[in-house]
């Protein structure tokens, strides 16, 4: 068995700067959409990071992709729990079924999500973990092992373009 161990920050990075193109591609073609994609990698990596010391080498690559197609399965079992709330919730504002109204929303829906890819990975990466995740700047900070003033300075420019992008908000 060789020394090398996942658990060895040096290792991890050269492990992650070799497969993160290609997980993020995977989880490309999961998905269809670029930021999501980059999010599933990321979080795999984060899961292979965090149980590094259960992993052997020789299996790493082939779990890195199980663990973003595991992602990736989640993700759309989430988003079928959410499609189904909506298409059983009954619309509390009746004056808002309208056609129009519906088409906006939509219209307001895909000008968020290109808003939102168009931010920095960093900015990005921030803003989903406190607005989707609802982690604290503190929360953030350690996991990106960054300082909390770099988390509140991402968050602001975050949101100084969406806002630039997206009017009402």
């Amino acid at each position: 068995m060789t020394d090398k161990s996942l658990c060895d920050e040096m290792y991890f990075n050269e492990f992650y700067t070799s497969h993160i193109q290609s997980a993020s591609n995977f989880a490309y073609f999961k998905s269809g959409d670029k930021s999501t994609s980059l999010d599933l990698a990321q979080e795999a990596f984060i899961k292979i990071w965090e149980n590094c010391a259960k992993i052997e080498l020789s299996k790493a690559k082939s779990y890195l992709f199980t663990v973003v197609n595991n992602l990736f399965l989640n993700l759309v079992k989430h988003d079928k729990v959410v499609f189904e709330y909506a298409k059983s919730s009954p619309y509390l504002d009746v004056d808002n079924q309208s056609p129009d109204y519906l088409l906006e929303e939509e219209e307001f829906k895909d000008k968020l999500k290109n808003a939102i890819a168009d931010l920095t990975e960093g900015e990005r990466e921030v803003f989903l973990m406190n607005r989707i995740d609802g982690k604290k700047y503190r929360e953030i900070a350690e996991i990106l092992e960054i300082s909390q003033k770099a988390v509140e300075k991402r968050m602001s420019s975050a949101l100084k373009k969406l806002r630039a992008k997206i009017d009402g908000i």
